[in-house]
């Protein structure tokens, strides 16, 4: 056995490692010391704010190369079990500390090798690198490739406004091109709204479990996220009533269609009810509908269904590219200047060559062709979600590019993704996407495009039933 000393305001303290735990064989061997450090302090054998020794130093009394301690102390912090404080080092973290905001919140799928990463949005095909491959040969004989090398306006370029404007005409409405932003996809296009809408202390209302990309965006604007009830139809009206009496909101977040992460599409007497409410209080709908031409459903967006009150977010990310890095907000004529002006601010102006890029494949119908497949493989997916998950509680849609699985007892969704994760899945558990302190279900969101293949989706998905059917066998292991 070996015994790494751990000196903590003049206590000695000890992290076991008996060598029968580190093995060449089995997971990899970062892994297994993870799962051990882990293990020691949920057992108690280290306690909050006890300091971990140097990483060199557990290399070198275990024998192995420091950038695998690097990787299992990385995993840790990851997992809000660890944290690491300017001059005194790596330590335990209190019990009630949650992870970290930028390791909550990644968005990037992971390389690690063996993990079939199921907890990052991303388009079920290659669709997009195909049709760039062969476009970008050509793209220099377009007429506007020339402006590319110049400063745009803030809005972005007419020429591309015009294309998204009649691309999204039924979403947006007919005249949406005057009243358009060109934005670095939708977090960007979001980021702008409040800057250039909200001022520090402005309430913005959200539902209670929402897109987690809004918590650290209300908190650079000085904005207070308040949380609002949902049933499976989205934002409960009598609780955004009450809500609306009691904080007096500046605007209330909404994603109406497949919602992240519950894949809730919100039905149209809803919609209308809670845009009835908005309009009745003044205030400002956010629509982000970055999903919205995957739903199967024909149904009425807010902006169109109060379209002087509703600011549309849309973006090609969730069904073209996420790398493609092109979004777009409509808003009232009022507030397009000062939403303008917060882009030109924040970056004077989009890519042209991003927006060249787009407008082409709008306007040859590759990005038709591109969402057309999309759905022919969500739905293939939808089908081995249905053959593997179906017997749980779960809440998606055969378009939908997420699942929420309702975990049965006695999983709760932070030791059900760690369990996941150790068993070769990522998944992506509530608390990532809570607001306020109200009680979180016991729930993780699967990503179903994610998947690098039907085959990875249908072992991915297998390992997750194995845990939800078996959660007291590993549970128990666990410990």
């Amino acid at each position: 056995m070996v015994q790494t000393e751990l000196n903590n305001d003049n206590q000695d303290k000890f992290i076991m490692l008996d060598g029968a735990v580190i093995t060449e064989d089995g997971p990899p061997i970062y892994r297994q010391l993870a799962d051990h450090i882990e293990a020691q302090i949920r057992s108690g054998i280290l306690s909050p704010g006890d300091r971990l020794p140097p990483q060199r130093d557990v290399a070198r009394e275990l024998g192995i190369n420091l950038t695998t301690v690097t990787r299992a102390f990385s995993l840790l912090q990851k997992q809000g079990l660890i944290e690491s404080r300017p001059g005194r080092g790596t330590l335990v973290a209190s019990a009630s500390r949650p992870p970290r905001e930028e390791n909550a919140f990644r968005s990037a799928p992971s390389d690690e090798s063996g993990l079939i990463d199921l907890s990052v949005n991303r388009p079920a095909t290659t669709a997009y690198i195909e049709e760039l491959t062969s476009l970008l040969p050509r793209i220099s004989r377009d007429p506007r490739f020339k402006s590319v090398q110049d400063y745009q306006t803030s809005d972005g370029p007419v020429w591309a406004r015009n294309a998204v404007a009649q691309w999204a005409a039924t979403k947006m409405g007919n005249d949406s091109a005057r009243h358009l932003i060109l934005t670095e996809g939708a977090q960007h296009g979001l980021s702008c709204v409040l800057m250039g809408v909200t001022q520090p202390g402005d309430v913005i209302l959200a539902d209670a479990i929402t897109y987690q990309g809004i918590n650290a965006l209300a908190r650079s604007h000085g904005t207070e996220l308040r949380g609002v009830a949902m049933d499976r139809d989205g934002m409960l009206p009598d609780a955004f009533e009450a809500a609306c009496l009691q904080w007096h909101p500046r605007a209330a977040f909404l994603v109406p269609s497949m919602q992240n992460p519950t894949a809730i599409t919100i039905p149209e007497q809803r919609r209308r009810e809670l845009a009835a409410i908005a309009s009745r209080f003044n205030v400002l709908i956010i629509e982000d509908d970055v999903y919205g031409p995957l739903v199967e459903e024909d149904i009425p967006t807010f902006a169109s269904i109060e379209p002087e009150l509703t600011i549309y977010i849309g973006c090609l990310s969730k069904y073209i590219a996420p790398g493609l890095r092109y979004g777009f907000v409509r808003a009232p004529r009022t507030l397009v200047g000062d939403i303008a002006s917060a882009l030109r601010i924040n970056c004077w102006s989009i890519s042209p060559l991003t927006a060249l890029i787009a407008t082409v494949m709008i306007e040859d119908g590759t990005v038709d062709a591109i969402i057309t497949r999309q759905k022919e493989e969500l739905r293939a997916r939808y089908q081995i979600v249905q053959n593997v998950l179906g017997r749980f509680d779960i809440q998606t849609q055969p378009t939908s590019t997420h699942c929420w699985v309702h975990l049965p007892e006695p999983w709760r969704a932070a030791g059900f993704a760690r369990a996941a994760q150790r068993e070769g899945v990522g998944v992506l558990p509530a608390d990532t996407f809570a607001i306020g302190r109200d009680p979180v279900p016991h729930a993780v969101r699967v990503n179903i495009g994610a998947a690098r293949s039907r085959d990875d989706l249908l072992k991915g998905l297998t390992i997750i039933a194995n845990l939800l059917e078996n959660g007291h066998l590993h549970l128990h292991n666990a410990v």
